[in-house]
C-alpha cells in the first residue's frame, strides 16, 4: 500500500513467519502457510494484506475490514469478519510494528560509498558499508562505524564518534558527542553545541566555556530540529532507547534515563535529571537542577518547577499532581458558571 516511489516492500511472508516475528499466537483453524503480501490499514486492506486493531475505537472498521489477516487482542477476536486470519497478541500495535519492519526494512548500503562532493578529512575513518552523501562535511579524527548513513550537507565535527548502524539526516550538525549503535538523528538536528552558560553582570555577560560532551547511548532517535547542548563540565547524557520528537531543547548537563519519551516543543533546563521511562507531553517546560523520578508522566504544557516522584503524574503550570490539577480546574469552571 505504500508508494513504491519511496518504499520498497519485502516479502511475501507466511502467517507462520509473521507470527514468529511478532511473538503472536496464530488463532485456531488458520492456515499457517497462507502468504501475506503487504501491510495495510483496516479500511484499505484486501485479502493479501495484514492489518491490526489496537484501539477499540476502530472495532467497527475491524468488523467490516477486507483484510486477509489482522493482529488483534484475544478479547476482540469474536468481532472479526468471516475468513480473516487472526494473530493474537497482548500488544497488537507492537506486534504490528515488528511485522511492518519485516515488510519495510531499513535500507543498508551494499558497500562503502562516499560521494565525490562530500568533504572528508583524511584522518577520519568510515566503516564498511557506510554511505556519505553529497555536501556532507566529516571533520578530523571522526570515527564512523559500519553500515552508517550520513545525509546530504550534514556536518560531523572533529573527534565525533558514531557507532555501527547510525543514521545522520540531511543538514544535521554534530560536535563534541559520542553516539552508540543504531542512533537516528533526523534532519536539521544540532547536537553538541555550547550550552547556555554565562555569568551575568552589569558590565556584560561573561561566557563560561562548555567543556563537557554529549553521550548518546544505543537505540536512540532524535527528531528534526531538536537541539542537545553539550555539558558545561559534566556530560549531557541520553540513555538507551530514548525517543525524542522534533523541536525539543535539551540543556547542558541534562541526563535522561533509559526509554524516556519526549514529545515535540518541550524544553529541559540545565542539570535536570530524568529517570528511566519518563514520558513528557508536548510543550512542557522544566526549570534547572530538578530530579524527575523513574516512570513519571508529565502532561502537555506542564510547567515543572519542583522535583517529581517516581511514577507521579503531574499537569498544569506550575505542575501539580494530576488529580489535584483537574480538581482545581473543575472548581474554577464551576465558579465561573455560577457567576454567570
Amino acid at each position: 500500500m505504500a508508494d513504491p516511489r519511496f518504499f520498497s516492500v519485502a516479502g511475501p511472508f507466511t502467517l507462520a513467519a509473521l507470527s514468529r516475528l511478532a511473538g503472536a499466537e496464530i488463532a485456531s483453524g488458520v492456515d499457517e502457510t497462507r502468504m501475506i503480501q503487504d501491510v495495510a490499514p483496516l479500511d484499505r486492506a484486501g485479502p493479501e494484506h495484514i492489518s491490526f486493531l489496537d484501539n477499540p475505537k476502530y472495532l467497527e472498521a475491524f468488523a467490516s475490514s477486507g483484510a486477509g489477516a489482522c493482529v488483534v487482542h484475544a478479547s476482540h477476536a469474536h468481532r472479526a469478519p468471516s475468513g480473516m486470519a487472526l494473530l493474537l497478541s497482548r500488544e497488537p500495535y507492537r506486534a504490528y510494528a515488528l511485522i511492518a519492519q519485516a515488510f519495510y526494512p531499513e535500507a543498508v548500503p551494499e558497500a562503502r560509498y562516499v560521494d565525490g562532493r562530500a568533504a572528508v578529512d583524511p584522518s577520519a575513518t568510515i566503516g564498511e558499508r557506510s554511505r556519505v552523501d553529497a555536501g556532507a562535511v566529516i571533520g578530523p579524527r571522526v570515527e564512523i562505524g559500519q553500515r552508517c548513513r550520513i545525509g546530504a550537507n550534514a556536518v560531523i565535527g572533529a573527534g565525533v564518534i558514531l557507532g555501527d548502524e547510525c543514521v545522520v539526516g540531511a543538514n544535521a550538525v554534530l560536535s563534541h558527542c559520542i553516539l552508540g549503535r543504531r542512533v537516528i538523528v533526523y534532519p536539521g538536528a544540532c547536537i553538541g553545541q555550547d550550552g547556555f552558560g554565562f555569568a551575568m553582570g552589569r558590565e556584560g555577560h561573561v561566557r563560561v566555556p562548555q567543556l563537557g560532551r554529549v553521550i548518546i547511548h544505543d537505540d536512540v532517535e532524535i527528531g528534526s530540529n531538536t537541539t542537545i547542548d553539550r555539558g558545561a563540565g559534566p556530560d549531557t547524557v541520553i540513555g538507551s532507547g530514548c525517543r525524542i520528537d522534533n523541536l525539543v531543547q535539551i540543556g547542558h548537563n541534562v541526563e535522561l534515563g533509559r526509554g524516556c519519551v519526549l514529545v515535540a516543543q518541550l524544553g529541559i533546563s540545565g542539570s535536570t535529571k530524568l529517570g528511566d521511562f519518563v514520558s513528557v507531553g508536548g510543550q512542557a517546560g522544566f526549570t534547572g537542577h530538578l530530579t524527575i523520578g523513574a516512570g513519571a508522566r508529565i502532561a502537555a504544557q506542564a510547567g515543572v518547577m519542583r522535583n517529581v516522584a517516581p511514577g507521579e503524574i503531574v499537569a498544569g503550570s506550575p505542575a501539580f499532581p494530576a488529580k489535584q490539577y483537574w480538581r482545581q480546574t473543575a472548581i474554577l469552571e464551576q465558579m465561573a458558571k455560577n457567576k454567570t
